[in-house]
């Protein structure tokens, strides 16, 4: 059984089926718990997401947050007041869950989840990858930026494994809290930039070109000599594309080449569900 977090409101429910799909499509003999944390996400929607997750035999568990909880937080642009909601997790989820498994509703899983899910923590809160292509250039900013000199890295909470009996000892929401209010102009990539901030020495890294593939940066590397990730690599080796920034594969403009995958677990969850 994999538990699995994913925080959203209504409008990112089309692409988070596509996500779901993707995961029990390469996952035929395992089950999934869904845990989906929302504020205003309609009952016939949630029926229908209901619908679809028990039609694959396995588990959906809405989870309604009281709306103020982050009301002082920043929101903006595409980023909703959703996406802090995991890092209130070990309060929200019910307490026998010991490990959890957080994702975008931007991504496609492409292979098995089971190495990742099942690593160790040892002293570790989360475990995540960093886009080190894109942040090694800002690594001294946001060194600056959020006072943790000594960060090795800046992690992207895209997808992101949590210890949640290691955050029920050590997370307290009103350092959260107050962290959002002394640092709430700085923030850019706010429940990122508050993740890296606070516990930027309690995250096990790990290799993004498998655990969180940046499809921007799949652009950027054809221009490269000797490239080693190529649409075959990553179709037999990723375990997850990440679909990062504003453009989304959703999108009639979007161009990005990895979004062909995006499309595959699109076009066969629509056979699907004209087969049912």
């Amino acid at each position: 059984m994999y538990n699995i977090l994913v925080t959203l409101d209504a409008n990112y429910i089309p692409p988070l089926n596509v996500l779901l799909h993707s995961l029990f499509k390469n996952h035929p003999d395992d089950s999934f718990s869904i845990y989906l944390m929302h504020s205003s996400i309609p009952d016939r929607d949630l029926t229908d997401l209901h619908q679809f997750v028990n039609e694959s035999e396995n588990f959906l568990f809405p989870i309604k947050v009281d709306p103020q909880t982050f009301s002082g937080a920043p929101v903006f642009r595409h980023y909703t007041a959703e996406m802090y909601y995991r890092l209130l997790a070990h309060q929200l989820l019910p307490d026998h869950l010991e490990r959890i498994l957080y994702l975008d509703p931007d991504i496609v899983c492409m292979n098995s989840i089971s190495k990742f899910y099942n690593t160790p923590f040892h002293d570790h809160l989360f475990i995540a990858a960093e886009h080190e292509y894109s942040s090694r250039m800002a690594r001294l900013i946001n060194k600056m930026r959020l006072r943790t000199p000594k960060a090795k890295g800046y992690y992207n909470t895209g997808v992101l494994l949590m210890n949640l009996e290691g955050m029920r000892e050590t997370v307290y929401p009103g350092e959260i809290f107050q962290f959002i209010e002394q640092n709430k102009l700085k923030l850019v990539l706010p429940d990122q930039d508050i993740l890296n901030g606070l516990y930027w020495d309690r995250i096990q890294s790990v290799p993004s070109m498998y655990y969180n593939f940046d499809a921007r940066y799949y652009e950027f590397s054809k221009f490269l000599p000797n490239q080693k990730y190529t649409l075959e690599w990553i179709r037999e080796h990723t375990v997850f594309i990440h679909y990062c920034g504003k453009n989304k594969p959703w999108h009639d403009h979007y161009r990005g080449t990895l979004g062909m995958f995006y499309k595959e677990y699109e076009k066969d969850l629509m056979k699907l569900r004209i087969q049912v």
